[in-house]
């Protein structure tokens, strides 16, 4: 009798060897109606990865894998009693199951699968459960990574990924190691994510996401897995010629800073720049940083360059350095060899708020206000004769959210009537008519209209437009006076999630704010700006995915040859073939802006673009 009072479970992981066991195998998947699937391949990006075998759960503790792409014989690492199943055999026997929509599929970041599968020749169909994103709408803030998610919920310690490698050697490929090895890997993947399954639907339910998660996340998944499926076509020759010309630039900036500091150093070395910038020019020192050393960080520079040339130089400096690394040299780089297009990843569980993030490359972060930005914009084109970029993006979403959030009567009547929202509250805050209102006071107004929604302080708003705290103070008290609804709004949206712990968006998505009441001042009042921030940035998050699932199904409805080649937060990108010019800027229209009808009280609009390039079109 053991002494531990934990029940030891006995795992049944099976090595599928022959034709009889895959198609006994095929045959339950099909009879059962409902399985969990994983695969296992060379690379973590989909677009590069070939597959080495796929691993299926249908009931607790039991688990198979099927072994397609594993190394035999000499060039294996490991010894092996196990023999490969051709990919072509495998598929006759399990693509009908796996196309087949009445037959549900469970997966942990499905999308990835789906890719996999889809590149090999398979295009699954009937997925109805994704482990990954049900973690992520149960608690946004935390990692959804599987190893984790069994932890924390079945206490169970999976094999990890470094495990499978012999401890000195440098080898990644999963497909050089022995295919019991991995088959036990593998299975294990497939049977604990059947297992969250089971955990996640009544958490799902108990805590209202059911709706959010079938109508928006689940569906979401099939959208992106074509986005990224799609890629974007680059034109390399442009980022040649823009990486030269910033080179000269950072040549020219070199030289400017090396005159301006008298002397030649390192610019890239915090320390060589921080003796430069205190010791010989006798700058003061803004903050320093854990270790002690005098911090040469952005914020700091920033804080300098009013009072000196030497940091601004640095700023822009740093600036083009790092668009010409991350961007107009790496892109070239990521180019699939297959495809001849780059294809980024698109992540579904990682921001707090619902807004999705681009990785490998990062897409979203390419600035659209500097001209290198906007240069880079236009590398990114569609290589077919009489096809076009299509650039649609959300006017003023977030505004619109808090007029509606608020029900301040002023925001809303000013949606309503179609004015410019910047105007019209330069106008109330300085107290004269809509047409009296200059330039100026229109960008202060802009700058305090977007501040606001993200909790701005006095503090704050003085350094952006530059003017005196006081002054700040006054333009903050004018705005509350004038939009007291949105006062309330900010008010009471505090006070409930002092109350509750957490906030929501309008589609029930939750933030757990569990900082919200600390001690600490100034973390409280950070929870704070996210409390007000978060439900309306999360709620925009889901307009323009319920958006982009509308268009999505749409564009296959019609049998349309239009790709959905991008998401930029408020903004999509289409490469549209020019006899469908028309119907898709009808489309998108009507998607985009009717995306939140039946929820909001304000109407929603669209700005939009055409032309060859994506700068031509934004």
């Amino acid at each position: 009798q053991p002494s531990s009072s934990k029940k030891v479970v006995e795992k049944e992981y099976i090595i599928i060897q022959t034709e009889e066991e895959l198609k006994e195998l095929a045959d339950k998947l099909e009879t059962i109606g409902e399985f969990t699937l994983d695969t296992e391949t060379t690379s973590v990006s989909p677009m590069q990865a070939e597959l080495v075998g796929l691993s299926f759960a249908y009931e607790m503790n039991k688990a198979y894998y099927i072994p397609v792409g594993h190394k035999t014989g000499d060039e294996l690492l490991l010894n092996n009693k196990y023999q490969n199943l051709s990919w072509e055999m495998c598929k006759t026997f399990l693509k009908p199951i796996l196309e087949n929509p009445s037959i549900k599929k469970i997966g942990q970041n499905i999308k990835y699968d789906w890719i996999i599968l889809e590149n090999a020749g398979i295009e699954l169909k009937g997925i109805s459960f994704d482990t990954m994103l049900a973690s992520y709408l149960l608690n946004p803030t935390t990692p959804h990574n599987l190893d984790r998610l069994a932890m924390q919920h079945l206490q169970h310690k999976m094999i990890s990924y470094k495990e499978l490698f012999p401890a000195k050697t440098k080898e990644k490929n999963i497909a050089n190691i022995s295919i019991d090895r991995v088959g036990e890997y593998a299975a294990e993947d497939a049977d604990i994510t059947h297992q969250l399954y089971h955990y996640f639907i009544p958490q799902l339910k108990e805590h209202n996401l059911t709706n959010l998660f079938e109508n928006i996340e689940l569906p979401l998944v099939e959208v992106l897995k074509d986005i990224e499926r799609a890629g974007i076509a680059l034109d390399v020759d442009l980022l040649k010629q823009l990486s030269e010309t910033m080179s000269e630039e950072l040549k020219q900036f070199t030289k400017d800073i090396y005159e301006i500091a008298e002397r030649q150093f390192n610019i890239n070395s915090p320390k060589q720049l921080a003796e430069i910038l205190f010791d010989k020019l006798k700058l003061r020192i803004v903050k320093k940083t854990k270790t002690g050393a005098r911090s040469t960080n952005e914020a700091v520079l920033q804080e300098l360059a009013e009072e000196h040339q030497l940091p601004k130089l640095i700023l822009e400096y740093r600036s083009l350095m790092k668009l010409k690394s991350t961007y107009v040299d790496a892109l070239p780089q990521l180019i699939n060899s297959k495809t001849g297009r780059i294809h980024t990843s698109f992540n579904q569980a990682i921001t707090s708020t619902g807004r999705l993030s681009s990785s490998n490359p990062n897409l979203q972060n390419i600035p659209i206000r500097t001209e290198q930005g906007r240069q880079i914009r236009k590398a990114f084109i569609t290589e077919k004769e009489n096809w076009y970029i299509l650039d649609a993006d959300y006017s003023q979403i977030e505004l619109r959210v808090m007029a509606h959030l608020s029900q301040d009567e002023e925001f809303i009547n000013s949606f309503r009537c179609g004015e410019d929202i910047h105007t019209r509250t330069a106008s109330l805050i300085y107290d004269i008519p809509l047409e009296e209102v200059s330039r100026e006071q229109r960008r202060n107004a802009k700058m305090v209209n977007f501040g606001i929604i993200y909790g701005i302080s006095s503090y704050g708003l003085a350094s952006r437009l530059n003017i005196g705290n006081n002054e700040a103070k006054l333009i903050i008290k004018g705005y509350f006076d004038k939009y007291d609804g949105v006062k309330k709004y900010m008010d009471n949206i505090i006070l409930k999630a002092q109350k509750d712990g957490y906030v929501k968006t309008l589609y029930n998505r939750i933030l757990y704010l569990p900082d919200i009441n600390s001690p600490n001042r100034n973390i409280r009042q950070a929870t704070e700006r996210i409390a007000i921030n978060a439900p309306i940035q999360g709620t925009a998050a889901d307009l323009i995915k319920i958006a982009m699932i509308n268009l999505h199904n749409a564009i296959k409805e019609q049998k349309l040859r239009t790709n959905m080649i991008l998401q930029v937060h408020d903004e999509l990108v289409f490469e549209v073939p020019e006899e469908e010019l028309e119907i898709i800027k009808q489309l998108v229209r009507e998607k985009m802006e009717c995306a939140g009808e039946e929820i909001l009280s304000v109407p929603i609009v669209i700005d939009m673009g055409i032309g060859k390039n994506w700068l031509e079109a934004h």
